[in-house]
């Protein structure tokens, strides 16, 4: 089971997220870092585990406010043995081909950011592109026919219950069953309300292939050991 670290990245800094409520994301202060800029707290997490993968929300590219491309370039250039998981908003082809090609990481396309499937489709067979279901609460963020049209997926999927990020509420077991169910042997990974080692062990029974993490890590709920003997 993998277990990928999160940035949420706001104004050039890493802001501790807060149940999909972007307006309540301050800067994140954390035992693991000094600072919330995004290469000490990246480094920060690396000191937890060795990590081989981050997600990283460019949440003023999400939102259409610019973007954090030159904290990115400075993580890969701090990390270059890190492979990034990349959701910045990207709901064209044209930004989307340019991306792939500049960048030897993963592009999320995220729901909420689409107008229609016909992207995601297009690029369904790329080894580099990820496909996050997002959901607010009991309602998908996105267009219905990219719920709907199972053969638009690529073969990793992302389910994102934004109501649980930084919750505690544990992980959205139900929704999270029910995609796998549809999803056809494709790669699932969970994203929201993970609090712990038992949570973890439960996503990983239900076959989930791995898990989106963040507030148990800095808060220190989920450690080093944790993930050791969950990869044992």
């Amino acid at each position: 089971m993998q277990i990928i670290p999160v940035l949420d990245l706001k104004d050039g800094a890493v802001v501790r997220a807060q149940m999909g409520e972007r307006d309540r994301y301050r800067p994140i202060k954390t035992p693991l870092a000094p600072s919330s800029d995004p290469v000490d707290v990246a480094r920060g997490l690396l000191s937890v585990h060795p990590f081989q993968t981050l997600y990283i929300a460019d949440l003023d590219a999400i939102e259409g406010r610019g973007g954090n491309e030159a904290a990115m370039r400075r993580l890969r250039h701090a990390l270059p043995q890190v492979s990034l998981w990349v959701d910045n908003g990207i709901a064209d082809p044209d930004s989307a081909s340019a991306w792939l090609a500049r960048a030897n990481h993963h592009l999320v396309l995220g729901s909420e950011s689409q107008r229609d499937a016909k992207l995601v489709g297009a690029l369904s067979g790329h080894d580099r592109v990820v496909l996050s279901l997002d959901f607010r609460a009991a309602q998908f963020a996105g267009p219905t026919e990219l719920l709907d049209d199972t053969r638009a997926w690529p073969r990793r999927l992302i389910v994102m219950t934004l109501a649980r990020v930084g919750s505690g509420a544990g992980p959205d077991t139900a929704r999270i069953a029910q995609i796998r169910a549809r999803a056809g042997g494709r790669s699932i990974y969970a994203a929201g309300g993970v609090r712990d080692a038992a949570d973890l062990a439960a996503l990983q029974h239900l076959g989930v292939a791995g898990a989106l993490v963040a507030t148990s890590l800095h808060d220190g709920r989920l450690t080093g050991a944790d993930l050791a003997r969950l990869e044992a």
